[in-house]
């Protein structure tokens, strides 16, 4: 892996470097860094990995990326200023006239959440997975514990295309679906695109975004489950975060727990920000429940694991202090600039 990493950084810069224009830079970002690139496959491929070797594999490929990066933006700053000065030679300019202002794009707050929380845990192992957004009541609900009648069931009402069909709740789906291919060990990141019936207001969307991990594994325990978000909760928020589990209950994971996390405006102390409490909720967690493995043909005796699920929204509205979650739909332009 190390050197099939190595092959494609010596031809990503072989590329750079014969690149003589911008689009043919912008065409080498693509094959190496883009959705179906070169490093995106390596990813992909971490289930082929060894679960010990990947953290490693892990940290390769961010170190492949950022290195190609580098002399990505290095060699766009040499063409646009040489580009730049030979306009200059050949171009009169009338000072008079109004100047002309470029607008040039950048990633929404959303994806840059959602990159940094992909960053954090591909390193540690994971594997991106993703699955449709419309989905089989059956492993929306039924596969997950909830069955017809469940209270949890009315919490999370959904968009019902028919009978057996909705739009999905949670990218909880995603999970048993791979759990059913009973390739073991797993070790999952699943984020995507949810729907609710929700109104629309400054903490609810009837459409926002889901990121849930999995790990199924022998002797996983919940102290597991707690290492890792603490190091996720310090990764995105800083060394000095701290974290607190709260009991609560899920129909797919018993025990389980909400995660709360230090106030990083106040370290603690209380302020508007945690409305003096000094925490933060983030997310829910838990160990996953032996029937919910039963009904995906992993023997509960054998095997455990544990899974958790944060908002990508929630992520942002902390992350950036946004106030009111329409801001990162409204697409107005004063406030995706900030960003």
């Amino acid at each position: 892996m190390k050197e099939r990493l190595q092959n494609i950084k010596d031809e990503a810069l072989k590329a750079i470097e014969a690149a003589d224009m911008p689009e043919k830079l912008n065409d080498v970002r693509v094959k190496f860094l883009g959705k179906k690139g070169e490093l995106t496959a390596v990813l992909k491929g971490m289930k082929d990995v060894a679960p010990e070797d990947r953290p490693k594999v892990g940290q390769m490929v961010n170190e492949t990326r950022a290195a190609i990066e580098a002399v990505l933006e290095e060699n766009k700053e040499k063409m646009e200023k040489a580009i730049r000065a030979e306009k200059l030679k050949k171009e009169v300019i009338d000072v008079t006239l109004p100047a002309k202002k470029n607008c040039v794009g950048h990633r929404h707050p959303n994806t840059i959440a959602l990159e940094e929380v992909e960053r954090v845990f591909t390193g540690m192992g994971y594997e991106v997975v993703e699955g449709p957004e419309i989905e089989y009541d059956e492993y929306n609900f039924r596969k997950l514990n909830i069955p017809d009648g469940h209270p949890a069931k009315d919490e999370q009402d959904t968009f019902y295309i028919n009978k057996n069909i909705v739009l999905r709740t949670q990218t909880s789906p995603v999970q048993a679906r791979i759990m059913e291919q009973g390739k073991l060990p797993i070790c999952i990141l699943s984020p995507g695109r949810v729907f609710r019936s929700d109104e629309v207001d400054a903490t609810h969307s009837p459409s926002f975004h889901q990121i849930e991990g999995l790990i199924i594994d022998k002797n996983i325990s919940f102290a597991d489950l707690k290492g890792t978000l603490e190091v996720f909760a310090k990764e995105l928020f800083g060394e000095d975060t701290k974290t607190k589990f709260r009991p609560h209950h899920f129909p797919f994971t018993e025990p389980s727990a909400e995660m709360d996390v230090s106030c990083f405006k106040c370290g603690g102390k209380g302020c508007r920000f945690c409305k003096g409490s000094g925490w933060i909720e983030i997310l829910g967690c838990g160990m996953v429940h032996p029937h919910v493995l039963e009904m995906c043909g992993i023997d509960p005796e054998e095997y455990t694991g544990f899974a958790f699920g944060v908002g990508l929204e929630r992520i942002a509205l902390l992350k950036y202090e946004i106030d009111d979650m329409r801001l990162l739909y409204e697409n107005d332009i004063r406030f995706l600039k900030q960003f």
